[in-house]
């Protein structure tokens, strides 16, 4: 004999926008925002908006966050992120400053003249949680 789960309604219409994972189902969608060291215009040039992005993107997809909106400026990176249940706002803020750093180094290493102990970003950040909402 089959017993169904009941599931709220806005599941049943949105079902293919939730993740599904064991024992849970929902969505975890964060507003992000952080700034280089010292608010230098690091990204003036579209090559380097480019490189940065492409660095966020790919330390994103090594710990599982999915990057819905990202949006590098001169000054500050912001965007719109799904992470994994099993992570806080602050430990992917954490991967992905942390990773990010380390490729744009890698990729660029001229901005060594810049930053000679390789810290491209400052101590601060933002999180802010978004519910669900069509972006």
């Amino acid at each position: 004999m089959e017993t169904q789960v009941l599931i709220s309604e806005s599941y049943e219409r949105n079902e293919d926008k939730y993740r599904r994972e064991s024992h849970m189902i929902g969505i975890s969608m964060w507003e992000f925002e952080w700034c280089p060291k010292y608010r230098y215009k690091m990204f003036r040039k579209w090559k380097y908006r480019k490189l940065m992005e492409a660095c966020i993107r790919r330390a994103a997809s090594l710990h599982k966050i999915k990057w819905i909106e990202l949006n590098v400026q001169p000054d500050h990176v912001q965007g719109t992120a799904e992470i994994p249940f099993t992570m806080s706002p602050s430990m992917a803020l954490q991967y992905l400053k942390g990773r990010s750093s380390k490729l744009f180094f890698e990729y660029h290493p001229k901005a060594r003249k810049r930053y000679p102990k390789c810290h491209l970003w400052s101590r601060g950040r933002f999180a802010a949680s978004l519910g669900f909402i069509k972006i």
